[in-house]
Formats: structure tokens, C-alpha cells, sequence
């Protein structure tokens, strides 16, 4: 149960730092369009997006479930 609980913790780990690693590089080379600001002069539209933890959890489940396939194929390959 240790290796799964160290397993999972990094495995989070990985995924945090590589969203945030992906959004710093997708904001960095965003080129915002300009042809849309005449008709919006004076006007100050901010949109945010959404957030949800389900594909996170949904991560961590296909996780769980290839550490534990690969647990069983690894005892099953050393009888």
C-alpha cells in the first residue's frame, strides 16, 4: 500500500506541475486578436473559464487502475 500511496502522490505531482507548465506556455505564445476591439470601444469584457476537479479525479482513477494492472502482470510474469 506504501508503493500506491507513493506512487499516486507523485504521479499528482507530475500532473499539477505539467497543467501549470502547459498554461504558462499556452498564455506566453497567446496572440490575442485585435480586430474585434473597435467595436467594443470602451467596453471592458473580461471571461473567465470554468474549473472542475472531475478530469483531474478521473486522472487519478485511470492511475489507480494501471498501477494496479501493472502490479498484477508484474507478479503474474515473476511466477
Amino acid at each position: 500500500m506504501k508503493k500506491y500511496v507513493v506512487f499516486i502522490l507523485s504521479f499528482s505531482l507530475l500532473y499539477i506541475v505539467f497543467q501549470i507548465l502547459s498554461g504558462m506556455l499556452l498564455t506566453a505564445l497567446y496572440t490575442p486578436d485585435f480586430s474585434s476591439i473597435n467595436n467594443n470601444v470602451g467596453q471592458e469584457v473580461v471571461v473567465f473559464g470554468q474549473t472542475s476537479i472531475i478530469p483531474f479525479l478521473r486522472t487519478l482513477l485511470v492511475a489507480t487502475l494501471a498501477y494496479f494492472l501493472s502490479q498484477k502482470i508484474f507478479i503474474a510474469s515473476n511466477k
